[in-house]
């Protein structure tokens, strides 16, 4: 007997391809009673809970508009804020590349002015220096025809302005 039990609480016993033999064929298309009492029930508890709460379709299509556009408005804000500072992470990361750029051109340069050699000639070649005993000549080509021309055109013209226009481009100057 206490086999027998256990055999019953254990729900199905297993079956054999002669048991499945003995049943009707199921007609594909139809759902079995049990399945359609379920699904009855189902629709039956929502539209029970809808009328329980006064709410027709309409008005549970809003709320779900409603709480849609809620929860794309709390995403909307920091998706803004996300992408802003990706875009300020991009131009930073640009400029910290240029500043590396310009900071090895630099220390080029300071490599190049650790030589005296060099130092002595940018002091002749930029700032005029002489060694002492040295004498500095300055040679000063005398004006070519071209420019004295264009003095004699540019003075006409000033002439030919009216005092305000002279009194106007010496301000601006």
């Amino acid at each position: 007997m206490a086999g027998r039990g256990s055999a019953r609480r254990g729900g199905r016993t297993p079956r054999t391809g002669s048991d499945r033999s003995r049943r009707p064929e199921r007609v594909l298309g139809t759902r079995p009673a049990r399945e359609r009492l379920r699904s009855g029930l189902r629709s039956k508890r929502v539209a029970g809970a809808a009328r329980a709460l006064g709410l027709s379709t309409t008005r549970r299509a809003a709320i779900a508009a409603l709480v849609v556009c809620s929860l794309a408005f709390t995403i909307a804000v920091p998706l803004r804020t996300y992408l802003a500072q990706q875009a300020d992470v991009a131009e930073q990361e640009e400029l910290r590349g240029r500043l590396e750029h310009k900071v090895a051109e630099l220390e080029r340069r300071k490599a190049e002015l650790e030589d005296p050699a060099q130092v002595e000639a940018e002091a002749r070649k930029r700032l005029r220096y002489v060694m002492p005993g040295e004498t500095p000549y300055i040679v000063q080509l005398p004006d070519s025809g071209r420019d004295a021309e264009y003095r004699e055109e540019s003075d006409e013209a000033v002439a030919n302005e009216p005092w305000y226009d002279r009194l106007w481009s010496g301000v601006t100057e």
